[in-house]
Formats: C-alpha cells, structure tokens, sequence
C-alpha cells in the first residue's frame, strides 16, 4: 500500500462528491464527533442540524473539524481533514444564506433525515426547528492510499 498526499484541488474535488462526513467539536477539552450530512463549496461546509450538544458546544467554542472519507478497501482509501470555524445561519438575517444552503443540500439523497428524524425520536415535540449552519473552511488535507 502506497499513501499519498492530495493537493488541495483534489481534497475539494473530493469534498464536492462527498455526503456524509463526521463532525468534530470540543469544549472544555472534551471533544465530541458525530456524523453530519453535508454540502461543499469552495470556502464552506453546510449542514443542517437541530438544537443539541453539538450545537451548544460550537456557539461556546466555534473551532471544529470535519473528517470525510471513502473506502473502498484496507489498502484503497481517502480521507480530507478540514479546519474551520462554526457560523450559524439564524433567521431573519441570515434568509438567503439559508436558502442557499437548502438548495446545495437539497442535491443530496434524504439530507435532512439524519437531522430531524434524530431530533424527532428524542422529543414529544411536534414541530422540531431546523438550524442551518456552515463552517467556513481554514484548511483541507487529504490522504490517499492506494495498492502497491
């Protein structure tokens, strides 16, 4: 097995094909990750979640940290690490930032499910409040291994 740096091009390429990719946050040096779906473009990550631990932590603390990865092997993977910092998307300021990304998550397959069906199961609530947000990127890394 042979592992490779990507360039930065590559990571993004790779970002844009990407979905689902885990989210990292920390607070009082405690880190906690879940997985997210999600949507890339240059400069920002969007993500739609709900009101939980993930998003307290991030207003207190909004340096995060997003891993995505493809396997198709042991000895054939890729994986892009992106530093960031969390920006919440709140109404009504925020409406067209929203839209946007509503409409980069609408291209993925059941986007908003991991989010809401989540929140749902855990609450008698029966209206659950969306929270869009999105990390403005930092810095992207990526690594690819490959068969010899």
């Amino acid at each position: 097995m042979i592992i490779n740096a990507m360039n930065e091009q590559e990571c993004r390429d790779f970002l844009l094909r990407g979905s689902i990719g885990r989210l990292a946050c920390c607070l009082d040096g405690q880190p906690y990750v879940v997985p997210v779906y999600f949507a890339y473009e240059p400069d920002y990550i969007y993500v739609l979640s709900t009101l939980g631990q993930k998003i307290k932590w991030m207003r207190i603390n909004p340096k995060v940290c997003m891993q995505v990865d493809e396997i198709a092997s042991q000895s054939r993977w890729e994986s892009v690490v992106v530093n960031g910092t969390y920006e919440e998307l709140p109404e009504p300021q925020y409406a067209a930032e929203r839209t946007h990304a509503r409409t980069l998550l609408q291209k993925q397959y059941r986007w908003w499910l991991n989010a809401l069906a989540e929140r749902q199961a855990k609450t008698d609530e029966a209206m659950i409040e969306p929270l869009f947000f999105r990390i403005h990127t930092s810095s992207i890394t990526g690594l690819r291994a490959e068969d010899d």
